[in-house]
């Protein structure tokens, strides 16, 4: 792994998330309750923090739980919820060591098909079934990981030329898109909301 993305829309942060599959994790599984941008500067944020270049996944599973939480505390926090959240990712840290000997990469290596992976990601805590069909589609749309049947896997997210994830931002102008069709299934949900209390 070794490309570029654009989802924190910091050069330092976006470096990190393309090189690094366990950045690339905490990134998504912190994407959530805050701006994208925010959640994707969490994985550089936390190793500039822990001094290191990368992010270890054993080295954070070990990590006593108040004072990582404290890490990720630190202002500017990682997060809005950056308690529950250092909680949530050495979970996950816990579990890739557990499943993966810590390796990341390993979740999609050598996967035979989409719908494996998908279930793979799914197993991963913090991860439900829409941020894995997202991550998926990342994976296949930016990263190069594509098992057989990974855009029908990852859903509406895997679809071609679309604006509707992450998976689809590769700078300003898509960012744009996925905002502005990110705002309009806000705008249908609260209209659908609506009509069904009349």
């Amino acid at each position: 792994m070794d490309v570029t993305l654009h989802l924190a829309q910091d050069p330092d942060a976006d470096e990190l998330l393309g090189r690094s599959p366990l950045a690339a994790l905490v990134g998504m599984l912190l994407d959530q309750q805050v701006p994208m941008e925010w959640a994707f500067k969490g994985p550089r944020t936390i190793a500039d923090r822990l001094g290191a270049a990368d992010l270890d996944a054993h080295e954070i599973a070990a990590r006593d739980p108040e004072a990582f939480a404290a890490l990720l505390s630190e202002k500017p926090a990682v997060h809005r919820y950056p308690g529950s959240m250092a909680k949530r990712i050495q979970q996950l840290c816990q579990y890739l060591v557990e499943h993966y000997d810590g390796d990341a990469s390993r979740v999609w290596e050598g996967v035979g098909t989409g719908a494996d992976l998908l279930k793979r990601l799914e197993e991963l805590p913090g991860f439900g079934k829409q941020k894995a069909q997202i991550f998926l589609a990342l994976l296949g749309k930016q990263l190069g990981v594509t098992p057989k049947g990974w855009r029908e896997a990852a859903g509406a997210y895997g679809e071609a030329k679309s604006f509707r994830s992450i998976a689809d931002i590769t700078g300003p102008e898509s960012l744009t898109k996925v905002r502005a069709h990110k705002q309009e299934m806000k705008a249908a949900a609260k209209a659908a909301k609506a009509a069904g209390t009349k």
